[in-house]
């Protein structure tokens, strides 16, 4: 199956994936698919998004050239950006400031408010422990068998994705985060976009249709958000509490998140499920999902990197050709992290820059993954 399309701007293909019902009661697993999708930038013009980023005008990137050493695409060549500084040649620290701003989503007749404290998690807070989480304080971060430091998950995995450079320049560089948390926002879809999808143990699990989403999202919600600091250099993230994402209907459900792109200046943004549920399967609890999209928003900003094509794995049943590092690796996690108020996050696990262009590594440890499932890179993809 192929991804679906959001909006008319969409043109990279996307795949539905199958996850494994969790051990959970019949009346808890909602029995839909997680998968995640991608909104490139239409008619990227990647040397004047550079020239924006030198000037101070648009989001830090770095250019980065790849050369194809894989089956069936050896000698390939191509071209994409990554967010801060050059990994390759950079020693110091580069901060890119991502903002988080709590939705609040009301479906007939029930509230998903992610300041509120929740049922699911012993009446802890979402929005506080997403605050507290590895994807926004710095944890200590081991990748196979490499110490990369005190840190946030995506600088940790940066640092892994190019280890062989890294290490070399001294292991001083950083791609960090600077999060803040904006006000909540309320929005009411009216049940013409969306429906309560199941009802765990722990209290309903609700989703809104995507397309009428995201286009209220890019065309009010995001410019109304300038005044408290939302714009080309910064990175907003949209939380949602126990609610996902389908596309046209409830049957083509459930999107778990996706980043997107628009506008000159470029503006890049990515809405989030934060699940403690359960009700999507395995994996997909509270940081699984922003993990996966923070993750691939700093490797693929644009949503217009281009790779060699690959699949046939983790959520994409026949090949697709993007340097989304999540997308291999969907349920797939990471070791839990523990953090200091005593909660035990979930991440995914990540496929490196050199599993999508080949041989060899350049990632901590020789692997093409960063908890080392990808013990070698894939080979030519076919449909």
């Amino acid at each position: 199956m192929k991804r679906a399309v959001l909006l008319s701007l969409m043109f990279v293909t996307v795949v539905f994936i199958a996850v494994s019902p969790r051990m959970l009661g019949q009346d808890e697993s909602i029995g839909r698919d997680l998968y995640f999708l991608v909104k490139p930038l239409f008619g990227a013009d990647l040397d004047l998004i550079q020239a924006q980023s030198d000037a101070g005008a648009g989001l830090k990137v770095w250019t980065y050239h790849a050369v194809s050493t894989r089956v069936g695409s050896k000698g390939q060549k191509f071209t994409g950006v990554m967010v801060g500084d050059n990994p390759l040649t950079t020693k110091g620290t580069t901060t890119t400031t991502m903002q988080i701003v709590p939705v609040i989503i009301k479906i007939a007749g029930n509230t998903f408010d992610p300041t509120k404290p929740s049922p699911c998690a012993a009446g802890k807070v979402p929005l506080t422990l997403m605050q507290q989480s590895p994807i926004v304080l710095a944890a200590d971060f081991k990748m196979n068998g490499v110490a990369l430091g005190k840190t946030q998950y995506s600088d940790a995995f940066q640092r892994a994705n190019f280890w062989q450079s890294v290490s070399k320049n001294g292991g001083t560089y950083h791609n960090n985060l600077k999060v803040v948390t904006l006000k909540p926002i309320t929005i009411d879809p009216g049940m013409a976009h969306s429906a309560i999808l199941g009802k765990p143990k722990c209290g309903p699990f609700g989703g809104v249709e995507i397309n009428w989403f995201d286009a209220m999202l890019t065309t009010k919600i995001i410019p109304t958000l300038k005044a408290q600091g939302v714009g080309p250099t910064t990175f907003p993230t949209f939380m949602f509490y126990n609610v996902a994402w389908y596309v046209g209907n409830t049957s083509n459900c459930c999107v778990g998140g996706y980043h997107g792109a628009f506008g000159n200046p470029v503006q890049t943004y990515s809405p989030f499920l934060f699940d403690l549920t359960g009700a999507l399967g395995v994996n997909t609890e509270d940081t699984d999902i922003a993990a996966h999209e923070v993750d691939e928003w700093q490797d693929d900003p644009l949503g217009t990197n281009a790779t060699p094509p690959w699949g046939h794995i983790g959520q994409v049943k026949k090949c697709q050709g993007n340097l989304e590092v999540g997308d291999p690796l969907t349920n797939k996690n990471f070791p839990s992290v523990k953090m200091p108020n005593g909660y035990t996050y979930h991440l995914q696990e990540l496929a490196f820059y050199s599993w999508f262009f080949g041989p060899p590594s350049v990632g901590a440890g020789g692997k093409f993954s960063d908890n080392g499932t990808f013990t070698s890179t894939q080979g030519s993809c076919t449909l």
